[in-house]
């Protein structure tokens, strides 16, 4: 961190750091760099368009690199365990899912997951299943189904992400959950018109009924696109901050790490492999958040926009323990 000033180092080195969102390739490499970032914690993706067993396998490849980097990583299954990464030094890792897709048709899934570490799960990734609509299709709603698996999810504990849910059932989910349910990684339309962001009334809607937002900095969603800088995604959290108050807001920043372009064909086709939903062009982050490691330059760039250390460390990270907790119940 010797590359941003010594007051901002210092707020950096002393605050829980979350990442609400990270799909990034996962190796050794990247655990490396969030702890060069350091990062306390991350939602990290491990099922998008596979099914219960193709998610198994990958919670298993993934205990496996628990196992041979436990250096660097640890599972998060309580906040209690965020604050021991802190303690540690090391990043503690949320399994997350950007999609129910993997519980498929049975509720009694949902348990097996939160017990394997999965504290947070997407209703829906851009189209239909058979909980609701995603964000590129015309939205039917939650589904009956959808409101047992709200149900289930709350009882368990397994947040709700809306991120690239359509607003129809997103609505229908926040009205729903008896828990806290969030936008893990988005924007606003206010500052781009895109169908993966969303309106001030959405924001809003979300906040005022005890939800949480996470705002991503991924580039085709954010005001300037490829040429965006780190100013450009301070100016998206400022604004929905502005929008709904400090307390609900925080970071989800959708980093795509270590990925070449299979994987931005695999997730822009329905199901990873059918009709072609979205076309991004190049991706290239913004500057001055290129990599995990620089996330310490987000803490400096919010302070140089004249936040105070306390507003930066709730929205940095102390506003996600606050409502990982409540949904979590420890």
């Amino acid at each position: 961190m010797s590359d941003i000033n010594p007051a901002a180092a210092k707020l950096h080195s002393d605050s829980i750091i979350i990442d609400g969102l990270i799909i990034a390739k996962w190796d050794r490499a990247l655990f490396e760099d969030m702890a060069k970032g350091g990062l306390t914690a991350a939602n990290c993706t491990v099922s998008v368009w596979e099914g219960f067993q193709g998610t198994i396998d990958n919670i298993v490849e993934f205990n496996q690199l628990f196992q041979e980097n436990s250096d660097l990583i640890r599972p998060v299954h309580t906040t209690q365990d965020i604050l021991r990464a802190k303690e540690e030094g090391k990043t503690g890792v949320i399994l997350g899912f950007q999609n129910v897709h993997a519980f498929e048709d049975k509720l009694g899934y949902i348990e097996i997951f939160k017990k394997l570490g999965v504290g947070i799960a997407q209703m829906a990734y851009n189209t239909q299943n058979l909980v609701g609509t995603g964000c590129y299709e015309r939205d039917g709603g939650l589904s009956g189904f959808g409101r047992e698996v709200v149900a289930e999810m709350n009882r368990v504990g397994i947040m709700c992400d809306l991120s690239h849910v359509g607003p129809k059932t997103s609505e229908e989910v926040i009205l729903a959950s008896k828990k806290p349910v969030c936008y893990s990684h988005c924007l606003p339309l206010g500052l781009k018109d895109h169908p993966r962001n969303k309106s001030d009334e959405e924001l809003k809607f979300i906040a005022d009924h005890g939800g949480f937002i996470g705002v991503t900095m991924f580039a085709p969603f954010l005001k300037n696109g490829i040429n965006s800088t780190i100013e450009d995604y301070v100016e998206a959290i400022d604004y929905i901050v502005d929008l709904v108050g400090e307390d609900c807001v925080g970071i989800g920043t959708d980093f795509t790490q270590g990925h070449g372009q299979d994987f931005f064909e695999w997730i822009t086709h329905d199901k990873g492999y059918a009709r072609r939903l979205v076309k991004f062009g190049e991706i290239i982050n913004p500057k001055g958040m290129r990599t995990v490691g620089e996330f310490p330059n987000l803490t400096e760039a919010l302070l140089a926009n004249g936040w105070s250390p306390e507003k930066v460390q709730k929205v940095m990270g102390g506003n996600w323990v606050n409502v990982l907790k409540d949904v979590w119940g420890e």
